[in-house]
């Protein structure tokens, strides 16, 4: 079933709650939920499929090596990470295990559907101007399952996001004013890590390129 986050209640009580959620199996292999980071003034929020196996250990979101990949992008683009809000559709690592180490799995619908609930509740607290997808996964789940990154990847789109009453955006000069958040989905930094040495670097400044254009929206 899905989970039941609480209501009233800022991003440190939302983490709190997802610590003991259980509505997928989902949290009985993994080490520990690993809910979003970043502040609640947060301009853009960044979503990505689910934490990996370091994110799964240490309790934080992108801190293996896609996240470092995604913070030299970030530098490259002009978007101080600290300024970010960054997330993951599902909260959970879904993996197989092997004698040597964990193999990621994708995510499937019961998960996203499961988490989709402090998703919500994560948007609800932020209201943010933009929101990135990071990889297919987030982008079916938070656009459309027909989305597809590879011709439709970069595009601000209008968008709003499930359970927020209020929306921002930085082209408002009255606060009084209706607000619009936009919606852009990219390369998940990890596909870039699994790009053949030769072709990496294009596909490094293809995401670069898209942060880019979030740069420019939130300027």
């Amino acid at each position: 079933m899905p989970a039941q986050p609480p209501t009233g209640v800022g991003l440190e009580g939302l983490r709190a709650a997802a610590a003991g959620c259980r509505a997928c199996e989902l949290w009985e292999p993994a080490t520990q939920t690993v809910f979003g980071e970043g502040p609640e003034t947060a301009r853009v929020v960044f979503v990505g499929e689910q934490p990996g196996d370091q994110e799964d250990r240490r309790g934080e979101p992108f801190v293996g090596p896609a996240g470092r990949l995604l913070d030299r992008a970030l530098g490259d683009a002009g978007i101080e990470r600290g300024d970010a809000y960054i997330t993951n559709a599902v909260k959970h690592f879904r993996f197989t295990p092997t004698p040597k180490r964990r193999l990621h799995q994708t995510p499937g619908p019961e998960h996203l559907r499961a988490c989709r609930p402090w998703l919500e509740a994560e948007f609800a607290v932020l209201q943010p101007e933009v929101v990135v997808c990071l990889g297919a996964t987030a982008a079916k789940a938070l656009i459309s399952p027909s989305f597809r990154i590879t011709r439709e990847r970069g595009q601000l789109l209008p968008w709003t996001p499930p359970g927020a009453d209020t929306l921002f955006s930085a082209a408002d000069d009255d606060e009084d004013a209706p607000h619009q958040t936009w919606m852009l989905a990219t390369t998940h930094p990890s596909a870039i890590l699994r790009t053949p040495d030769e072709a990496r670097p294009a596909a490094y400044d293809a995401l670069v390129a898209d942060l880019r254009v979030v740069a420019q929206a939130l300027a």
